[in-house]
């Protein structure tokens, strides 16, 4: 049995693919807040079988209570919706990433995206890193093949990254050894941060436009992140150990983009399994 099923959809020409889940590799809820912005006004084009996929006493479904009496439950879903950009057709998958059933899921996604004619397949995620908000946010990105990114976007990092994988990893290496052109794009979200980081889903999607050739509207997302940001600089103004901080930051990386190290990666994704856990503290530094 197919862990998906197809909706009746119009036709579709030359659809590129987004995807992103929730939970790793999504620092801030960077990445799935993109594809939740793509996925608005979007139809659904197919359904997976989350009872299968996902662990639900992990990941519960939520309860409404209304006046003591049980109304409704809302469970995990995982998605794939129609969209358009312009003129092209975009396909957005997200929701809910898989506990089980990986490599059958990589399998029937792969069949999936053959069946709707997918010309290229764009990965979303974001990690954490030793950045500031005072600057864009660095964004890292991968390719199946050379010459694959849009200009400006330096593919990275060298060497060897050796880290635990995401779901959405495993489905697009199945997807690229089926012959679509797979690229990655990872927002890098300032360790302190914690909560909600708009100004990551924006550069997130940015790049996403420059990639399919096509500006996308992002205007809720960029005055979403204007008041983050400030609000972020109000805190730092507050507490001059934050101020320390933050320019000990800017003083070991400079002010410009960089791609960091494979080894400074791993720390940093070693660092946020140790202090994951928190809630979405809108003071980022801990102290009231």
């Amino acid at each position: 049995m197919s862990l998906y099923r197809l909706r009746a959809t119009r036709e579709l020409t030359a659809p590129v693919l987004v995807a992103a889940f929730d939970g790793w590799v999504d620092a801030s809820g960077a990445s799935s807040s993109s594809v939740g912005h793509l996925a608005r006004d979007a139809d659904v084009v197919a359904t997976f079988d989350v009872d299968a996929l996902v662990d639900l006493r992990a990941r519960r479904p939520i309860l409404d209570i209304v006046d003591g009496t049980l109304r409704e439950l809302t469970w995990p879903e995982l998605v794939v919706s129609a969209t358009r950009a312009g003129e092209r057709d975009l396909l957005v998958f997200g929701g809910a990433e898989p506990d089980f059933r990986w490599r059958e899921l990589a399998s029937d996604v792969r069949e999936l995206v053959l069946r709707l004619g997918v010309t290229e397949w764009i990965s979303l995620g974001a990690i954490p890193a030793a950045v500031t908000h005072k600057h864009a946010v660095p964004v890292l990105a991968t390719a199946s093949a050379p010459g694959l990114l849009h200009a400006g976007v330096v593919q990275g990092p060298e060497g060897l990254l050796r880290v635990p994988s995401a779901a959405l990893s495993a489905i697009e290496l199945a997807v690229s050894e089926a012959g679509i052109p797979t690229v990655g794009f990872y927002a890098q979200v300032p360790h302190y941060v914690a909560g909600p980081y708009p100004a990551a889903s924006v550069a997130l999607l940015e790049h996403v436009g420059r990639q399919i050739g096509v500006p996308l509207p992002l205007e809720p997302l960029v005055e979403a992140a204007r008041e983050h940001r400030a609000r972020l600089d109000a805190v730092v103004a507050s507490q001059p150990e934050a101020q320390a901080y933050l320019e000990q930051l800017e003083a070991l990386h400079g002010a410009e983009e960089r791609i960091p190290s494979g080894d400074e990666i791993a720390a940093e994704l070693e660092r946020f399994l140790r202090e994951s856990g928190g809630g979405d503290d809108p003071n980022p530094f801990g102290e009231r």
